[in-house]
């Protein structure tokens, strides 16, 4: 039986531990999916968001970022009305608001992907935690992409939004030692 991070604990997390979290992502489309749900899970937990996440995918077109970025007055009522994801409607409109701004670094560095993985020089940061309780919330890093989100205009994007964010998409790995994700992550 694998040992896993002890916060994998039903079905839907344990198959995130295992085929998704840490492992690094260079698709700007998945990017951008991750920036929306890590900011739609600010004040909730991560299981809700796990739970929901086919039907974030349907809401918003499948975080087409183009489409988000174009978003209307109509649309955002719709996705207010929607019992099948976080319906925060402050959280909805700086989604759409973080799909233009998304758009803008594309322009500017050619890929999110660019400008984000250059926060920790395009190689994962490889972290050594025995428990899950000496994970951080926050880093160096996390703070340095917080601010410079801000600056471009993004919400909902703190500095433990960002840390998640990291963590989600490979950029840090806080896989703990025992976890067999851990070996398997510090050699890819």
């Amino acid at each position: 039986m694998n040992v896993r991070c002890e916060w994998a604990r039903d079905q839907i997390e344990i198959d995130y531990h295992d085929k998704e979290w840490g492992i690094p992502l260079h698709n700007d489309r998945k990017l951008f999916e991750f920036l929306v749900l890590e900011g739609m899970q600010a004040g909730l937990s991560w299981r809700i968001i796990l739970n929901k996440r086919q039907e974030f995918r349907k809401a918003f077109d499948k975080f087409e970022v183009e489409l988000v970025a174009n978003y209307d007055d109509m649309k955002i009522k719709e996705l207010c009305s929607n019992s099948l994801i976080i319906r925060n409607k402050k959280k909805i409109e700086a989604t759409i608001s973080n799909a233009n701004a998304f758009i803008e670094i594309q322009k500017e560095f050619g890929s999110f992907d660019t400008y984000i993985w250059n926060f920790v020089s395009y190689k994962p940061i490889q972290n050594s935690w025995k428990s899950h309780n000496d994970v951080p919330s926050t880093s160096q890093e996390s703070d340095m992409i917080c601010k410079d989100l801000k600056s471009k205009g993004f919400k909902f994007v703190g500095s433990k939004i960002c840390y998640s964010m990291m963590q989600a998409i490979g950029m840090v790995n806080d896989h703990t030692t025992g976890c067999f994700r851990y070996k398997q992550l510090r050699r890819e």
